[in-house]
């Protein structure tokens, strides 16, 4: 697999034509496509899904960032959604939120570093929706975006489809090199519109940016004028180590601090309920711009995480999930050591779901990309590295989600990706 023949197309089958359109069949003419289309280039992650339900044999999943099954509390769902679907209305709702909701959150915040207030809330359907109206708010074609590199490609494709450049700044243990940030924006004589990152836990890195680091940007982002796209859906998933001051603990009701958050990662991603935090002088140019996309988020899955929320389930819950992950990490690094031992380095995440794995030594020739097909035959999932880089860097790289597999099936999976490289090499030495 690799980021050209994965991504996805506009029209499956069709062939481009050169004058901005796509022709198929000769009665059919020439579509005639928009310019922005070039910049949409799909997720190779998302298109994981598809990929593996087509397949039909097994396979330990180790590709799709998304909650360990059993620890969705599908019964307590279940129970608050029959009051829910009693109770709630299934008409539209408020572009905004539901007022329970916006006031649900706001409360749960109150006694956090990073209170909020309900002029600063829009409710969206996920953090990608968060992630599609900042760049709508502040990106035209042309627009510089830094990106961290690794990243979520999900969130630079949405910059991309917006028309933005976008800018790789390298990462280390402790997030986004600041140094190469301010050295790269040099170079390329302009200054960037918007700086995102996924501070902690990064996903695909699982690195967490320090606290002088967070520092730096807030102070390049005021010398140049750029907002902080603060993207952070596994904050509360911490289970070692200690906080990282958040950068709106460090610079309270800082203009250009843009927060995507999402129950996504800790809820279930299918609820599709998030919310951005940001000025509230953005908060009408919000609404304008959610009601272009869905009018509103969904109403009944708003009132299912209000009432999982002040039922006081939702802390107990967090509490568990940082246990089992903590348990689960743990388990695929001695995977990890038993089955490939000194042949990759990873990184060390303190929580959130992933792990970065770097290919050592002769093993580094072996492209991940072709790694992937070779792993998906043995039964084994994970996300090629240059599948989390515009560019298509990290050919020796990958990303594994240890959060959705109980410790015996990431067991059996190490042990057919062991095979799976040992077959890549093979192939590299005939």
């Amino acid at each position: 697999m690799t980021t050209t023949t994965t991504h996805l197309t506009t029209v499956e089958n069709l062939a481009v034509n050169p004058t901005r359109g796509i022709s198929g069949h000769p009665a059919q003419g020439l579509l005639p496509l928009a310019r922005r289309a070039d910049g949409l280039v799909g997720s190779v992650i998302d298109s994981s899904t598809s990929l593996l339900a087509a397949q039909t044999h097994d396979i330990v999943r180790f590709a799709m960032g998304a909650p360990a099954a059993e620890v969705i509390p599908t019964d307590e769902f279940r129970r608050i959604a029959a009051e829910v679907l009693d109770d709630s209305s299934f008409t539209y709702g408020a572009t905004e939120g539901e007022p329970g909701l916006i006031e649900t959150v706001v409360e749960h915040h109150s006694t956090t570093p990073e209170p909020t207030r309900p002029e600063r809330l829009v409710i969206t359907s996920g953090g990608m929706q968060g992630l599609d109206l900042a760049c709508k708010l502040f990106v035209d074609p042309g627009d510089l975006v830094v990106v961290e590199s690794p990243t979520y490609t999900n969130g630079s494709g949405t910059a991309l489809s917006y028309g933005a450049d976008i800018l790789e700044v390298p990462m280390d243990r402790d997030g986004m090199d600041v140094d190469a940030l301010e050295t790269l924006v040099g170079e390329t004589g302009r200054t960037p519109r918007v700086i995102y990152t996924i501070p902690n836990f990064q996903n695909p890195s699982g690195t967490t940016l320090s606290e002088a680091r967070r520092v730096r940007i807030l102070e390049l982002a005021h010398r140049w004028g750029s907002v902080i796209l603060d993207d952070d859906p596994y904050g509360g998933l911490r289970f070692a180590g200690t906080d990282v001051p958040g950068f709106r603990a460090i610079s309270p009701d800082d203009p250009l601090v843009f927060s995507v958050r999402t129950f996504s990662k800790v809820l279930a991603p299918g609820l599709r309920v998030g919310w951005v935090d940001a000025d509230p002088r953005l908060h009408q140019l919000l609404i304008a711009g959610k009601q272009a996309m869905d009018t509103c988020t969904n109403v009944p899955n708003q009132h299912i995480v209000e009432r999982f929320v002040r039922q006081g389930g939702y802390d107990d819950h967090l509490a568990g999930l940082r246990t089992e992950y903590r348990r689960r990490k743990e388990a695929m690094d001695a995977s990890i050591t038993r089955h490939l031992g000194p042949r990759v380095t990873t990184t060390n995440p303190e929580g959130g779901f992933f792990l970065w794995v770097t290919l050592q030594g002769e093993d580094a020739r072996v492209s991940t990309s072709r790694l992937f097909e070779i792993a998906l035959a043995e039964g084994v999932a994970f996300i090629p590295g240059a599948a989390l880089s515009p560019s298509g860097r990290f050919e020796d790289a990958f990303r594994l989600c240890f959060a959705s597999t109980t410790p015996e099936r990431t067991e059996v999976g190490l042990q057919r990706l062991a095979r799976a490289l040992d077959i890549a090499r093979a192939e590299l030495d005939r």
